[in-house]
């Protein structure tokens, strides 16, 4: 869980999420969160923006109340690139696709949202990079800030992020799902997943500083989600050679 930082200067500190780690405290404070651990290293740390408990990668924090207030309206005002990758089910027939569908939250589920025509404007860019049959991988470009935009479009689109457990099966990858004829090695008691979480990272963001250019930033993927591309990788060019 220990975060991992990608920049820093006097006003703010990237920090590339764990998966598995709350941005910020939740309601009921029992949980380490992101922003408490950077507390006690830090004598002010401002909210900026938040990822999803289960999604990895770039999220900023400020350092001092006015670049809080400078950064919020640069994300409010869409002039903050925010890019994401993420692996879907299924094989799309639109390679490439604007997702324009507002969202609003699930009065029959608390603390989920759907597309409703009552919702919010919504925006989301994907393309696809890779194809591996059973699973694509995309890229992702949000243009609003929606709880769950991503997951909510995806899953409109029949294409949930893989791992989803609110709005996908859920269900944990394991290479008995990729491989026929698997079998556990002897050391093995059990098949352990090689992906149980939710599919999503938090890949680039460019941002505008208070003086100066532009900051870009660019987050590596995390190890089970590596783990995972590399197997779909194998098993592609294993069936390619066939």
């Amino acid at each position: 869980m220990k975060p991992e930082i990608i920049f820093e200067s006097d006003l703010l500190v990237v920090i590339n999420k764990p998966a598995g780690l709350l941005s910020i405290p939740d309601r009921e404070g029992k949980d380490i969160s992101l922003k408490r651990i950077l507390q006690e290293n830090y004598p002010q740390i401002f909210t900026v923006h938040r990822l999803d408990r289960d999604t990895s990668g770039l999220i900023v924090f400020a350092k001092d109340e006015a670049t809080h207030k400078f950064l919020s309206v640069a994300f409010e005002s869409r002039t903050v690139i925010k890019d994401y990758l993420g692996l879907v089910s299924g094989t799309l027939a639109e390679k490439k696709k604007s997702i324009d569908a507002p969202i609003i939250e699930n009065s029959g589920r608390k603390g989920t949202m759907i597309v409703h025509q009552k919702g919010k404007t919504s925006l989301t860019d994907y393309e696809v990079i890779e194809e591996f049959g059973k699973f694509s991988l995309l890229s992702f470009r949000i243009h609003t800030g929606r709880t769950h935009q991503i997951r909510v479009h995806m899953q409109n689109e029949g294409h949930p992020i893989v791992c989803d457990d609110i709005y996908g099966d859920g269900t944990p990858i394991r290479l008995s799902m990729l491989k026929k004829n698997y079998k556990l090695s002897l050391k093995e008691d059990e098949e352990r997943p090689i992906l149980n979480r939710l599919a999503l990272h938090a890949w680039k963001l460019s941002l505008p500083l208070p003086e100066g250019p532009r900051l870009e930033m660019e987050a590596p993927l995390p190890k089970d989600l590596s783990a995972l591309l590399q197997q779909l990788r194998k098993l592609k060019a294993k069936k390619l050679r066939q």
